[in-house]
């Protein structure tokens, strides 16, 4: 388990990939560095594209370089155990912890996205999960407020539940066309997780992974993103 001084870590995961793990990063990051809290933001496995983290960029104002919010990364969008192997690529959990306690060190508060869902593997031998148990850290679970989110989220928070962590909270993603299911998944999983939080952050916009649009957002909802980093 990584133990730093003074230091914050909030792991954002998702129920799934392209849930909107990486705008709720980008706000947060936002409102925490707008609220006088040094924050900076890592995503250390990426696969497919480097558009996240050149979006975490921006929102830092550079304060770190690409390769240092994104060390492992592959072009081809596969999960990242794949892509190493596809390049005869090796890598060790203590080098990914390195990485993290190097960002970690530089920062009050330190947010890192995960890719895709829990199980994930990042490598032979450990996946998302194992990642998240070895540091010490809040868990920040996102899930897109749709049909299919109640069963998904529940195996997330199910598996979860195997490592320790300093606290634990789900929070819903709107989105522009919502489904018949949209109206009541907030409350039923707020039921089925107690005491486990379940918060909302309504639907930003089809541009809200714009740096200016983001500006914009976080003043609308910054009361809810007070609420999710409690």
């Amino acid at each position: 388990m990584i133990r730093i001084d003074l230091t914050r870590i909030i792991f954002i995961t998702g129920a799934d990939t392209g849930v909107g793990k990486t705008l709720l990063t980008g706000l947060l990051l936002h409102h925490l560095r707008q609220s006088d809290c040094h924050t900076l933001a890592m995503k250390p496995f990426c696969c497919g594209s480097r558009a996240d983290t050149e979006f975490l960029h921006a929102v830092q104002d550079g304060e770190l370089t690409p390769d240092e919010i994104t060390p492992f990364f592959f072009e081809e969008p596969l999960a990242p155990l794949v892509a190493a192997l596809k390049h005869h690529h090796t890598i060790h959990m203590p080098d990914v912890l390195r990485q993290i306690k190097r960002v970690a060190n530089r920062c009050q508060c330190l947010l890192i996205e995960g890719i895709g869902g829990v199980l994930v593997p990042l490598a032979e031998g450990f996946t998302v999960r194992d990642l998240i148990a070895r540091l010490q850290c809040d868990i920040i679970v996102v899930s897109p407020n749709r049909l299919g989110t109640i069963n998904h989220t529940l195996l997330t928070v199910e598996a979860l539940k195997t490592i320790e962590n300093k606290g634990l909270k789900v929070v819903l993603m709107s989105h522009k066309n919502q489904d018949a299911s949209a109206g009541s998944n907030r409350r039923v999983l707020a039921e089925l997780l107690a005491p486990t939080p379940v918060l909302p952050v309504p639907f930003l916009g089809a541009k809200s992974l714009r740096f200016e649009a983001l500006k914009k957002s976080r003043r609308k909802i910054q009361k809810s993103l007070a609420r999710i980093l409690a």
